[in-house]
């Protein structure tokens, strides 16, 4: 599918496992909705509802099932669907889209952390996205330890990427940082060692500044 430039609102809020992510979508989902805008919510692994069977694989058992190859191959059959089915068509439909992860999730997790290599991640990232890519990027950063135990005590099953452990994460958190810092336009670094209400505010901050908009922060709880 072809996009005009100006159908792209995708918008991606990234980072370490625990870093707010889910809030902070949220919140801004519910922004964009307060002010008249049309948008969805969504997220990666998953999307769509063939990516959310792959994400149940992903995201749940044994860190160890899984080598970092194996990852990121089913990690991109899950964002294909997740664009074919879900990203693009809204997209073409002139909504925004808020995703909660999407391709960095890769670069940093199984490219750099994972020591694949990001040549690697970049050839079949050019096979199954081709140039497509998020008009912005927002990169929640915050210290790794922090991020875990904030993870920890949200709890459920789908701790597998939890369990790699604080080294693993810090790689995570520095992989993220050294992505982010190759394109300044396409990417900005929020401080998530903030308050979650702060952390809302410098994020509409951001986008306003952006895209021209007028968004209020939603500081309730989500």
């Amino acid at each position: 599918m072809k996009l005009k430039s100006s159908q792209n609102r995708m918008i991606v809020i990234d980072g370490v496992d625990g870093s707010g992510k889910g809030v902070q979508t949220n919140r801004l989902l519910q922004s964009l909705l307060d002010a008249g805008e049309q948008a969805i919510l969504t997220r990666e692994p998953g999307g769509s509802p063939a990516a959310e069977d792959i994400r149940a694989l992903l995201v749940t058992g044994e860190p160890e099932k899984w080598d970092s190859m194996t990852e990121l191959l089913l990690m991109y059959a899950a964002r294909r669907s997740h664009l074919r089915d879900t990203i693009w068509p809204q997209l073409a439909q002139g909504k925004w889209v808020i995703s909660d992860r999407f391709a960095d999730s890769s670069r940093a997790f199984q490219g750099i952390a994972g020591d694949l290599g990001l040549d690697t991640v970049e050839r079949i990232h050019q096979t199954v996205v081709g140039d497509f890519k998020p008009e912005l990027v927002l990169i929640l950063d915050i210290p790794e330890s922090i991020a875990l135990a904030r993870a920890r005590v949200r709890g459920g099953i789908e701790d597998r990427f939890e369990k790699k452990g604080t080294d693993y994460h810090a790689r995570v958190r520095k992989a993220f940082l050294q992505i982010a810092s190759g394109d300044q336009r396409q990417y900005y670094v929020i401080d998530a060692n903030q308050s979650m209400d702060q952390v809302s505010e410098d994020i509409i901050t951001v986008i306003n500044d952006r895209f021209g908009l007028s968004l209020k922060a939603s500081l309730e709880p989500r």
